[in-house]
């Protein structure tokens, strides 16, 4: 993605809806120039297309929150792709920068990957490397994803290396949370097929609190966020043995 389109999906973040005009002055480029910029990121999911303007979807789109923070997840994707080696079987739940995971190993390394996540299974569809296994269940149209005792039962079929997981917060008497209780539960049935579970967030997830017990904290052997994580935070997570990797939430020059 080109550091216009970046700035683009910044724009919208903001303001949520923008004019092609409007944006093409901002940008200080032709409106066939931002046009083909909107076609792009509506094919990747992370905005919709109207006439004349383009605008952010539902927040629970999960192509909507792949846009929201975009540079600092794709650099916490890039930071746990390079956890996976050539030949390593991953679970990757649903989740904007597990999504972003899966783009980065899909381009770049020869891996099996399973996916509840039909957004997911979409989004890497054309890439040249891995192989994908999208879990069959109930699917739920927001998120996309597919949740459920026969998402679970197909999950046991695999046993994978790693578990890449998104969350909704964080508490420290018990760890991870989510909201939604179907994808919860999926989420900790995945959980049990992988020798490693790994959350993948950005630090403002530690603001919140979510409504159910996702993972534990002990279940979890390492998280990748971005420096902005409170030092109280990182270390309870460090006393608790779980491995903290930060990355930059500056861009870079």
């Amino acid at each position: 993605m080109t550091e216009r389109q970046n700035k683009i999906l910044e724009i919208l973040a903001g303001i949520r809806r923008a004019d092609v005009n409007a944006l093409a002055k901002t940008m200080n480029v032709s409106q066939v120039t931002i046009r083909k910029d909107l076609d792009y990121l509506n094919e990747l999911g992370y905005i919709k297309r109207e006439h004349g303007f383009a605008r952010f979807g539902s927040t629970e789109d999960i192509g909507t929150r792949m846009a929201i923070n975009y540079d600092i997840k794709r650099r916490i994707a890039r930071s746990a792709a390079k956890t996976v080696e050539d030949g390593e079987t991953v679970l990757i739940e649903s989740g904007s920068c597990c999504a972003l995971l899966a783009e980065e190993l899909a381009n770049y390394k020869r891996v099996t990957i399973i996916t509840n996540s039909a957004f997911i299974a979409n989004h890497i569809r054309h890439a040249p490397h891995a192989d994908v296994f999208l879990l069959g269940g109930k699917y739920q149209n927001t998120s996309q994803i597919m949740v459920g005792a026969m998402t679970s039962k197909w999950a046991e079929i695999f046993i994978s290396d790693k578990f890449f997981v998104g969350v909704n917060g964080f508490i420290e008497k018990f760890g991870f949370t989510g909201k939604d209780h179907l994808r919860v539960q999926t989420a900790r049935d995945m959980a049990q097929q992988a020798k490693h579970v790994i959350v993948l967030t950005d630090s403002d997830k530690f603001l919140n609190r979510g409504s159910e017990g996702l993972v534990r904290t002990e279940q979890v052997s390492a998280v990748f966020t971005d420096d902005r994580i409170k030092p109280e935070t990182e270390a309870f997570l460090q006393e608790k043995k779980v491995t903290v990797h930060k990355v930059s939430s500056v861009k870079a020059a």
